[in-house]
This record gives C-alpha cells, structure tokens and sequence, in this order.
C-alpha cells in the first residue's frame, strides 16, 4: 500500500452503529445476569439490573469504551428508547382493562393523578427540586416504575442522571413492597377480599414484576387481579404523556422570549401514539400469540439496551447533587402509595 495514502478513518454512521452494537451486547450479558436465580427471586426485571450494570461501567471502565461510540450510547438511551416504548402497547389490551371493571380503573386514575400531582408539589416546593427530577420520579411512582421514567424522560428532555436517581427510587421502594405487601396481608392488616386485594396491589406497587412479586406470595387469584389493574395504569401513560406534552407548550409559549416562542412547538411524544395504537392491535387479536410473544422479548430486550445505556452517561457526581431529597420524596410516594391507596381503595369497593 502506498504509504502516502491517507488511511481511511471510521465514519459517523460506524462509530454510531458500533456503539449500538457495544450496548446490545452488553444488555444481552444484563439479560442473563438478571434470569440468574438469586436475582429474579428479587423481582429486579431486566431494566433495573440494565441502569446499575451501566452506571457501574459508565462510571469506573468508560475509558475502554471509544469515545466515538458515544453517539450510539445516546441513540440508545433517545431513539432506541421512544421505539421500545411505543412496542410496549403489546403488553396491554382493552379486554384487560374491561376485566377489571370501574372499580379497578377508578383506583388507577385517582392513584396515577394523585401520586403526580403530590410528587410535583412536594417535591418543587417542599424539596426544592428541580421540574424534571420531580416529575420523573414521582412519573416512577404513579405509573410503571422504570418503563415511566423511560417514557418521560424524551418528553421532558431531562439529563440521563435524573432518570437514574428516579430509578433508584423505584428499586428501593418497588423492592420493599414485595416483601411488606405479602406480610401487611398475612398479619391481617390488608382485610381485603381477592378482588380488592388485587386492585390494591396493582394500583399501588411500582414496576410489573414487582406486582407480581408481591401477588404471588398471597395467591394465583389476587396475582391476577393485581397483574390487570397494573396494565390499566400502564395504559394511563399514554394520556398523561400527552397531557404533560400540551402543558410543556403552554408554558414554552407563555414565556416573554420570542425566540422560545418560535421554538414552541407541539411536544407530543408520537411514542406515545403508537403505544396505544399497539394496544388496540393487541386487543383486535389479529397478531399471531407467537409473533406478540417475540416482539414482547425483542421490545424488553430494547428497553434493556435503553436504561443500560442512561446507565453509562449517568455520573454518580451527578446522582450525589440530587442527594436524600430524592429519596425523601420517594418515601413520600410511598406513603402515599400505602396509605392513600389503602383509602381509595377502601371508597371505590
């Protein structure tokens, strides 16, 4: 070779795929870690122990990382992200929802409006944090635990270490209610029939298989119920998203500045869209079981590529800045969560 010929140099688009690549396989390495026995008894899904691989690699190995490949991390954790996302419909139906009847969707409703609302104020005017870090975790709380903070954060636009301190409160709090749901109800705390027990523990737990987690140490019926009225609330992200888009543009174009006007426009997570368009798929049963099944896997498989990669541009420096507040609104959720949803429950049997 003709040594004064410039040796070719890796394009954007290669740099981008190869850092794609390095996530998948990394989130194919979480995928195993987490069906590991020890670690599935603690109900951790893929997407928890996804974020916590990739903080640990983000923050102590990133320099084995090319720096180039950045631009496929960060398509990961935004493009990637509002794809999976939107895959997500597959997992709920309008028969799910109808089954579960006006009392399950009720508790749903008031549980998803309450936790938000409470979570918006504690945690801005009581804690003094920021927008995004409030509404991502109080959005983990209400709704669907990390797939919440997921969905939220393109929508808000927020920095990847806000989603992981919102996480981190989903683990802690979504752990400690496996474990307490099954004894409250055992000590005969929880006097609950099979129906309402169900819809208590699906209205109030965070993530999915923690749901399932508690349920499942009481009884098949109450897993169920419990199991369903989770799904309704997973359902009730695609109104609250667009409802915080609409809210994000009002207050872009109440701003004085013109030039923020002139950027205003509509942000209406399309994600969104397709995530109920999906679900209504999902309903009219025209896909094959087997073909849903797979794209279930493939589409937690890209959620587990997505919080893997929020996880390696996630700096604990970062995290440390939120400090206890994060957590102390957490615990206010949770709160909220038990005893509150202990009421609505209790109004709405």
């Amino acid at each position: 070779m003709d040594a004064s010929l410039p040796l070719p140099t890796p394009t954007p688009w290669r740099d981008k795929l190869n850092g794609v690549l390095f996530v998948a396989l990394m989130a194919g390495a979480v995928v195993q870690l987490a069906d590991l026995p020890a670690i599935r008894s603690l109900g951790f899904s893929p997407l928890v122990v996804g974020i916590v691989c990739g903080m640990l690699y983000g923050n102590f190995l990133r320099g084995t990382m090319p720096a180039e490949w950045g631009a496929g991390v960060n398509f990961t954790a935004r493009r990637l992200l509002r794809i999976a996302v939107a895959f997500y419909g597959l997992n709920i139906s309008i028969q799910q929802i109808v089954a579960v009847g006006l009392p399950g969707l009720a508790v749903s409703v008031a549980v998803v409006l309450g936790t938000l609302a409470i979570g918006a104020f504690v945690g801005q005017r009581l804690l003094g944090l920021d927008r995004d870090t409030a509404l991502l975790t109080s959005a983990g709380s209400a709704i669907c635990g990390a797939a919440a903070v997921l969905a939220f954060e393109p929508t808000l636009r927020a920095a990847p270490h806000k989603s992981a301190v919102a996480v981190a409160t989903v683990v802690l709090f979504g752990t400690l209610s496996m474990f307490l749901y099954p004894v409250f109800y055992h000590a005969g705390w929880l006097p609950f029939d099979t129906q309402a027990l169900g819809i208590y523990i699906g209205g109030t737990v965070h993530e999915v298989a923690q749901v399932v987690g508690a349920a499942s140490n009481i009884d098949p019926a109450t897993t169920e119920v419990a199991t369903i009225v989770k799904m309704t609330r997973v359902a009730l992200l695609v109104p609250v998203l667009l409802a915080l888009g609409l809210w994000l543009r009002s207050r872009s174009s109440g701003e004085a500045d013109g030039e923020s006007r002139g950027k205003g426009k509509l942000p209406i997570p399309w994600f969104a869209i397709g995530f109920l368009a999906l679900a209504i798929v999902n309903s009219l049963n025209v896909l094959p079981p087997d073909a849903v099944t797979a794209i279930r896997k493939l589409d937690i498989f890209a959620l587990t590529m997505a919080m893997t990669a929020l996880g390696i541009e996630t700096r604990f420096a970062q995290i440390r800045k939120a400090g206890p507040r994060v957590l102390a609104l957490g615990a206010v959720l949770y709160a909220w969560l038990l005893f509150g949803g202990y009421a609505i429950v209790k109004m709405a049997a």
